[in-house]
């Protein structure tokens, strides 16, 4: 479905969940039964977003893209 993009692997804590925030990073934020976890940063790695294509971390742990159907 998507393709890898990332080359920085990120490895994955129970109770966080991960984006790719507006700045380009990955940042992982609590979850609502985490009532200890922050908000942080998680990735060194800055990627540069393109319209139409939506980005998330792959189940082994890097960035990848995919095109939306609507864009």
């Amino acid at each position: 479905m998507g393709k890898k993009i990332g080359t920085e692997k990120v490895t994955r804590e129970e109770g966080y969940l991960y984006y790719i925030g507006k700045d380009g990073y990955v940042w992982a934020s609590p979850m609502k039964h985490n009532t200890r976890g922050k908000k942080k940063k998680v990735g060194s790695e800055k990627i540069t977003r393109k319209s139409g294509f939506m980005y998330y971390l792959d189940k082994a742990g890097y960035v990848a893209e995919a095109k939306m159907k609507n864009a």
